[in-house]
């Protein structure tokens, strides 16, 4: 009797835990007889074995509808119905059916975008959010409310200033865009290498960074992509998502890359992603990509032939219908056998497994306890204002103006259309936030405000609200400009025709910076970069903010720097060009590197060498570092095999093919010191390049980010900094058939303007047979 009571207490403090009715078993349901004790549902069994014997009970009508998001249900093996599409970007999300919001689960925790995230260059940040995403998820799924698969985070690199999704990726650097991927990835799955908190699927892959554009849009775009920008640029988050993170999922993109659909190339997907990286999951189609590359590709001639072609590609999942519709049928033609699909089964049904999913009461599972007390908790809102605050960038600061005085600027104008917004600020691929403080709500807990939003809207049509803003102005003691853009603007399917702000919006603020009696401060809220050369050369315009798109708490991290409370760190992830960058530039034109002879100004930081507004990397703070290179080699031998019958293919043109040398842990140790020399502690991003040597022809860029680093030092303090650069990883570059090597010879290594040279020289260890 006792034992029951205690039973029927614990059942009692669950349901009140979770704020109604617990999450019945997925599967493997202990009070169902018929199933509980098979070798699939025995948790002490290894997955392997469990998901073969699954499959070895399924029919081929069963297995086919397990092949699409929306899995049916066997009830004659106890299995319920799963919806495998659920979002978690930057906190978890309504976009998809697998995730709702009401009830005991009215919002979440919604954090900065990706883009502003990025800007942190925080790595420990990235992850920590990642922990706090999936404990959200997991309390929404315990409680009915969510899924399980989450397909988070977009790590395409932002190659054009005008793709509306730029706002969703970690920005234009492709190990910076890794290293967010390994680390979010890491956040969301948990420590534990075979179980999964969350599964994360890094996305889209590859080579897609265009949604419409001239008339081409991604359902129809053929990514013409050279072998070198492929290794060197595109595949990187992604292979660095995959070993370093060890993400439980790919998503293949719309698009084709050399005229294959990525959904259907068997070289991308089985050999690279689960060959050559080791994948240890499932890859899913982006959302009717099947379908897509059948219908609006006519890659094939039958649906029967797309369906074939996509799973035996390495597909295992669709998103989507089309694979439930036409699978069977692509069997019975002889296009596809049934051991194809079940090579499918085995890797999302591993996934599964590792979630948990066929361990029966997920009360009684390690993430069984979270329930709605553990979504939106006050550490969870907290780290989201912190995250904004590290990603907001201070671009401009004559004077220095800011930060405000809460005694010189007691009243404050705050004007534009992005002033007192509250949902702008969680940007896309978001859900419902916790709570929301706008600008004017931020800045209005530190000075009184005068308010007036100047245009009706980011599109700023027309000039009608802007007396009433003047005068706003002329009465303040300081002035605050929130402008920018929205989705609207930019977005999926929304890619921008420029870089100016959108209509009257550069007049208005000129006009207001005219008429105000105080300093003027421009904030802008957008995802991709602005041309505000207007803005950066006006010395009325005394400071300029760029807080992306800053999440639920963004209206109070921008007034916390704007008056000093926090002290700006953070740094463009993505170069700020001119609008005359755009001429004759086509975003149809994948190409990397620059080449003179036709025109083509190559793109990003490190293959682009032309005018910016901003660059890459770029943020100023209200202190002052410096940096000096406090340890670090001067010359370092690289190991590699000895060549057979005279083969020189491992050391050429000065350079060592990675694939021959003996990489393992072939790394540099720099020691650096970082010191503060102004008067306010601040917290100092530390970004660190390499210049390849010269000599390298196309194969190097201008420089590459290897290194970066988050370190607080008090005012008038110094720090030092450990740095270890893998030198097979970061200073190595790729050739222009697509190898990657490792160039001989001076490596300059540098931090902001300090710099220290490397040589790196091989040595030949031995005889090998080729």
């Amino acid at each position: 009797m006792a034992s029951i009571f205690s039973s029927l207490i614990t059942m009692i403090l669950l349901l009140l835990l979770l704020g109604g009715e617990a999450r019945d078993p997925f599967a493997c349901d202990p009070k169902d007889t018929t199933t509980k004790n098979l070798p699939f549902c025995r948790a002490t069994l290894p997955i392997g074995e469990r998901v073969k014997d699954l499959i070895g009970r399924l029919t081929l009508e069963e297995k086919i509808r397990l092949l699409v998001n929306d899995a049916a249900a066997v009830p004659r093996l106890g299995m319920k119905g799963y919806e495998w599409w659920s979002e978690a970007l930057h906190g978890v999300s309504n976009v998809g059916p697998g995730t709702k919001f009401g009830g005991p689960f009215p919002g979440a925790t919604s954090f900065p975008q990706v883009i502003t995230t990025a800007a942190s260059f925080n790595a420990s940040l990235w992850e920590a959010i990642g922990q706090v995403v999936s404990n959200e998820a997991r309390a929404m799924y315990n409680g009915g409310m969510g899924g399980l698969t989450y397909w988070s985070p977009n790590v395409n690199i932002f190659r054009d200033p005008r793709w509306g999704r730029g706002q969703e990726t970690p920005g234009e650097d492709p190990i910076l865009a890794g290293r967010y991927a390994a680390s979010y990835v890491r956040g969301l799955q948990g420590s534990d290498g075979n179980r999964l908190k969350v599964a994360a699927s890094c996305k889209h892959f590859t080579a897609y960074d265009l949604d419409k554009w001239n008339g081409v849009d991604r359902f129809h775009f053929n990514a013409q992509v050279s072998k070198q920008d492929i290794e060197d640029t595109f595949n990187v988050p992604f292979r660095m998502c995959v070993k370093e993170g060890n993400v439980a999922s790919v998503m293949c993109s719309y698009n084709q890359v050399n005229g294959v659909p990525t959904c259907a190339d068997p070289k991308l997907l089985k050999s690279t992603v689960r060959g050559q990286w080791g994948l240890q999951g499932y890859i899913v189609s982006d959302c009717d990509s099947v379908g897509v590359f059948y219908a609006y590709q006519r890659y094939t001639s039958t649906p029967e032939e797309a369906a074939a072609d996509a799973i035996k590609a390495g597909l295992d999942l669709d998103c989507g219908p089309f694979l439930a519709v036409h699978t069977e049928n692509a069997v019975k033609k002889g296009l596809l056998n049934e051991g194809d699909v079940n090579n499918a089964l085995v890797n999302t049904l591993t996934v599964q497994m590792r979630l948990g999913m066929f361990d029966g009461e997920p009360s009684a599972q390690p993430y069984g306890h979270l329930g709605p007390r553990d979504v939106c908790t006050p550490a969870h809102q907290e780290l989201a204002h912190e995250a904004a605050k590290q990603g907001i960038v201070l671009l401009k600061n004559n004077g220095p103006s800011l930060p405000l005085s809460l005694r010189r600027h007691h009243t404050v104008a705050v004007i534009g259309p992005n002033s007192d917004v509250t949902t702008t600020m969680i940007g896309n691929y978001a859900g419902v936030a916790c709570a929301y403080t706008s600008p004017l709500q931020g800045i209005g807990r530190y000075a009184k405000t005068i308010h007036e939003v100047g245009c009706a809207n980011v599109a700023c049509n027309d000039d009608k609200q802007f007396g009433r803003a003047l005068d706003a102005a002329r009465q303040a003691d300081a002035t605050v400009l929130v402008m920018g853009l929205d989705q609207s603007i930019e977005a999926e399917t929304v890619d921008r025709v420029g870089l100016l702000l959108p209509g009257y919006q550069q007049q208005l603020v000129s006009k207001v910076a005219a008429a105000s009696k105080g300093p003027t401060i421009l904030v802008l809220m957008s995802g991709g970069p602005v041309d505000i050369t207007f803005a950066k050369n006006d010395p009325r315009i005394k400071g300029i903010l760029w807080a992306g798109y800053p999440g639920q708490a963004g209206g109070a991290a921008i007034a916390d720097i704007l008056f000093g409370t926090a002290n700006p760190g953070g740094k463009l992830p993505m170069t700020w060009y001119p609008q005359e960058y755009l001429k004759n530039l086509a975003m149809t034109n994948m190409a990397m590197r620059a080449s003179h002879s036709k025109g083509y100004p190559g793109r990003t930081y490190r293959f682009y060498n032309g005018p910016v507004v901003y660059s890459f990397g770029y943020g100023l703070s209200y202190t002052h570092f410096i940096h000096s290179f406090a340890s670090a080699p001067k010359v370092l031998s690289v190991p590699v095999a000895g060549h057979h019958h005279g083969n020189s293919s491992n050391i050429s043109n000065k350079a060592i093919r990675v694939s021959r040398a003996r990489c393992g842990k072939l790394s540099i140790s720099v020691q650096v010191y970082v010191k503060n020399i102004g008067s306010k502690d601040g917290t100092h991003t530390l970004l660190m390049f390499s210049i390849p040597p010269s000599g390298n022809g196309r194969w190097a860029p201008h420089k590459q980010l290897v290194a970066f680093e988050k370190v607080h030092v008090p005012a008038k303090a110094q720090k030092r900094v450990h740095i270890n650069i893998h030198v097979c990883k970061l200073l190595s570059v790729v050739d222009r058939s697509g190898t990657r090597r490792i160039p001989l010879g001076e490596h300059i290594l540098h931090i902001g303007d300090v710099k220290h040279s490397l040589s790196l020289q091989a040595v030949t260890l031995g005889i090998f047979k080729s």
